[in-house]
């Protein structure tokens, strides 16, 4: 297979920027309790592809953060729609109502929800952890796919593939649009997805370290912070998580180490640990949900000017892909 893409004057041009009506194929991923309307909207005014992380939001909650995405940015913008969320019918309808163009599922069946979203008019992407669930999105009707690696922070595969490995193998199952993930924060590790067949790239980590992400300070200092070997893929019992490692996750690695019960480490986990952590800014007894790529991360900056490092690192890169 053969997908051509091209460095323009105004960026590039390929499906994926084609699909969702933006200048560069960076997508910034909907992460909970960091991706509001501020990050989404200033990501977008930047060329990108800003997505609201309803995964930590009520329905009415959702229902605001697009309206004030709406007013911020004229520019297109997604919603990133975790489907296992207990009120998704609720969101379903409210991103209907209020006209959402894009919207990236994940954690969840595509099948169920993927006809009536395209049925509305909406660009739908899923999220995936391995080639099998890709071919299974294409069957689904899906427009593109989002294949994300283990290295990535948040909710992950059990499969454990790396992005390196996974994005050939996804590549050569799918015909349809594929978007990488997973311990991308430069333009050179860009350059680097599409040159193994990715037509796009989802960045969450450093998006994460912006003045607009909602996430608490303390959570974004604890990110520039961060050194490799710092975080780790755990919770597998429950959803594997990747978190850098604080005395929550500590009494989590101790729990494991003993075989504590899927039940036990539901007791453990308790309720809104990711909130305590990421937007309460509790680093002691949080969930601090980040990728390996945070080693690299070391200062906080506005959206734009991310969006705009990561897309000139990739054109320099693209003309001597082998100077450093």
């Amino acid at each position: 297979m053969l997908f051509e893409g091209r460095i323009t004057d105004n960026g590039f041009d390929n499906r994926i920027t084609k699909l969702f009506g933006i200048q560069y194929p960076i997508i910034q991923a909907g992460m909970i309790w960091a991706s509001g309307w501020k990050l989404a909207s200033a990501v977008s005014n930047a060329g990108g592809l800003g997505l609201i992380g309803a995964g930590s939001m009520y329905p009415e909650v959702l229902r605001e953060h697009i309206q004030q995405c709406k007013s911020a940015t004229g520019k297109p913008f997604g919603v990133n729609l975790p489907l296992l969320y207990p009120d998704i019918d609720k969101h379903i309808a409210i991103i209907i109502e209020e006209k959402v163009p894009i919207v990236f599922t994940s954690a969840g069946n595509p099948k169920i929800w993927t006809a009536k979203l395209k049925e509305n008019g909406i660009t739908v992407v899923h999220v995936v952890s391995s080639a099998k669930f890709a071919k299974k999105c294409e069957e689904a009707g899906v427009d593109a796919v989002v294949a994300e690696g283990f290295e990535a922070g948040g909710h992950n595969g059990r499969e454990e593939t790396t992005t390196l490995c996974l994005i050939p193998n996804v590549r050569q199952s799918i015909s349809i649009p594929l978007i990488a993930a997973g311990g991308i924060a430069t333009g050179r590790a860009m350059y680097a997805m599409m040159a193994m067949g990715a037509e796009g790239v989802q960045i969450g980590s450093r998006f994460v370290c912006t003045p607009e992400a909602s996430s608490h300070q303390a959570f974004k200092d604890a990110v520039v912070s961060a050194n490799e070997g710092d975080t780790v893929l755990t919770l597998k019992e429950l959803t594997p998580v990747r978190l850098i490692k604080n005395d929550f996750y500590r009494r989590v690695a101790a729990a494991e180490e003993n075989c504590a019960t899927k039940e036990q480490m539901e007791e453990l986990l308790g309720r809104a640990r990711a909130k305590k952590g990421m937007f309460e800014g509790d680093m002691t007894e949080g969930e601090l949900e980040i990728g390996q790529v945070s080693s690299i991360i070391k200062d906080i900056k506005p959206a734009a000017n991310i969006v705009a490092e990561i897309w000139s690192e990739f054109t320099e890169t693209a003309k001597n892909p082998f100077r450093f």
